[in-house]
């Protein structure tokens, strides 16, 4: 079982940056592949970035947004730079056992959220 907490989530100005954390409590970490996804009010939950060995992002968050984890520490990170309203959403840690996916259903483990609220 994997337990997932994430953390770093606020309120920000446009242009503005945060740094969302999630701490995993597993003993293998380095095994699975982590990712971020978002849902936002009335809409469906969304892939923003993923990580194993390599990286995978959203088209509306590349050059903005870096995903990046310390095995040693069991922490996944998203650096959010240049955050605009739409980002607005409450922010998802997932886990997978198997893949490097950009779909919900391919993630076995799931944070509670944080949300991340940009004004304009």
């Amino acid at each position: 079982q994997v337990q997932l907490v994430e953390s770093g989530g606020g309120l920000v100005q446009s242009g503005g940056s945060l740094t969302l954390s999630c701490t995993a409590s597993v003993r293998t970490f380095s095994n699975y592949a982590m990712a971020w996804f978002r849902q936002a009010p009335g809409k469906g939950r969304e892939f923003v970035a993923a990580i194993n060995w390599r990286t995978n992002y959203t088209e509306s968050v590349k050059g903005r947004f870096t995903i990046s984890r310390d095995n040693n520490r069991n922490t996944l990170y998203l650096q959010m730079n240049s955050l605009k309203p739409e980002d607005t959403a409450v922010y998802y840690c997932a886990a997978s056992r198997l893949r490097l996916g950009d779909q919900s259903y391919e993630y076995d483990y799931w944070g509670p959220g944080t949300q991340v609220t940009v004004s304009s």
